[in-house]
């Protein structure tokens, strides 16, 4: 098992190394990185660690102008929504991953045994930042561009998964053992439009990926609709967010794909023998799946005990 966003703002001593210290920069600073990935590793004993990094990442390397705003999330000075706008994306230029490389390399080095799991958004996710401007809920601006000018669509949704697919590809060749790619916002999509109009960027995006030969985990929220697709686009593991028992999502795959998930994260909160019942459930459901790997249905809330973490950890060990 491992945590989604597993510093998740939750540890102090990651509120300690921030202080005074922008979030991309953070990502940015080899050093800074390594040892935020390495923190929940020493803390909770889990068995992987996660590449801590943001998705907006290989925006911003490419030379867009995107920030982090506290309490809002990524956000654009000048948000993409015409094709002028589109053609006038930068690409990539491979050097700028240079200090993803360094970071993931040097952290590579302190696990050990313990694997490393790089990470990228999807180029849906990616998408949907660049032309609300900033985080959104159901992606109006986004969908009706989809729909409503598609050669546009399809350049914008291209350079995101160029962008995105090497992103992630440089944390693999640096030394990750596997890779995720999150798609936040796909659950605003329906089937259609996610075959239609996504499916196809996201298994661009992974391209560069599969032909590393390393294990692919695909993961949305609220995509309980789209598993198969999503599975479909070139995925070894799918993750499912709290919403849908382990056992329906296996049921939906055809019981063959292997499974990541589902504690809610929000019953963190919860007594323990709440939680406790809960996460029996999960294992328990996860049989269903020809392998399951335990993890939160998103990411740590920033509010956790980090003790609760530990404790999981401890008890999903001792029971398998």
């Amino acid at each position: 098992m491992w945590f989604m966003r597993q510093a998740g703002r939750s540890l102090p001593e990651y509120r300690e190394l921030r202080v005074g210290t922008d979030m991309l920069e953070t990502c940015l600073t080899p050093e800074l990185a390594s040892e935020i990935t390495l923190q929940p590793v020493r803390r909770h004993g889990v068995d992987a660690a996660i590449f801590f990094s943001d998705i907006v990442i290989p925006v911003k390397l490419a030379g867009v102008d995107v920030r982090i705003v506290a309490g809002r999330g990524p956000v654009l000075e000048k948000p993409v929504r015409t094709a002028a706008d589109v053609a006038a994306l930068p690409p990539l230029d491979p050097e700028a991953l240079e200090p993803i490389r360094e970071a993931v390399a040097a952290t590579v080095a302190r696990l050990g045994e313990t694997p490393l799991i790089g990470f990228a958004g999807a180029p849906y996710t990616l998408a949907s930042y660049l032309v609300e401007g900033g985080p959104s809920k159901e992606q109006l601006r986004t969908r009706a561009m989809m729909h409503s000018d598609p050669a546009t669509w399809s350049a914008l949704l291209s350079w995101c998964a160029a962008v995105t697919g090497a992103f992630l590809a440089a944390q693999i060749e640096a030394g990750a053992s596997a890779g995720q790619l999150f798609d936040s916002w796909a659950g605003s999509l329906s089937r259609a439009d996610y075959t239609g109009s996504v499916a196809r960027h996201s298994a661009a995006a992974l391209e560069p990926v599969r032909a590393l030969d390393v294990p692919i985990v695909h993961f949305g929220v609220g995509t309980g609709e789209l598993l198969a697709a999503m599975r479909d686009v070139g995925a070894d593991v799918i993750g499912v967010d709290w919403r849908i028992p382990l056992d329906e999502a296996s049921r939906r795959l055809g019981g063959a794909t292997p499974l990541q998930g589902n504690i809610d994260p929000a019953l963190l909160a919860a007594p323990w023998p709440v939680l406790e019942a809960h996460v029996r459930d999960v294992l328990e459901r996860g049989r269903a799946a020809p392998s399951h790997v335990l993890n939160l249905g998103h990411g740590v809330p920033p509010d956790t005990d980090p003790g609760v973490l530990t404790r999981i950890v401890e008890f999903v060990h001792d029971q398998s």
